[in-house]
């Protein structure tokens, strides 16, 4: 078991937050510093992946809930966010809007995985 301790700031407002964790490792297996990495991935994956569907995609909001669909979708919103950073686009919304606007240059990049 761990206990994290988190500081951040949000608009000029300070917040301390503390979270418990529950680990199979040891502490011969992972000291303290290995199992902040080991919650700083998890995180990484979270805020690079499933937040970035959810806020940019609406996942959460999507009532598709039976048969293969939700991995139908899970895997075509995957395929749009990386294209989207194959193409070194910062804000994915902004990216959304070029790929409505030039459908053409969108679909060869799904084709060809360039745009020609």
């Amino acid at each position: 078991m761990c206990r994290i301790t988190r500081e951040r700031e949000l608009n000029g407002q300070k917040s301390l937050e503390t979270v418990y964790a529950i680990t199979s490792l040891s502490r011969q297996q992972a000291d303290a510093r290995q199992l902040l990495g080991i919650s700083l991935a998890h995180w990484g994956i979270e805020n690079r992946l499933f937040c970035v569907r959810d806020v940019t995609f609406r996942e959460d909001l999507c009532r598709v809930r039976q048969g293969s669909g939700p991995q139908v979708l899970a895997a075509a919103r995957n395929t749009s966010l990386t294209l989207i950073r194959a193409l070194e686009y910062r804000c994915v919304p902004e990216a959304r809007e070029y790929f409505a606007e030039h459908r053409s240059q969108t679909v060869s990049l799904v084709r060809h995985g360039r745009i020609q």
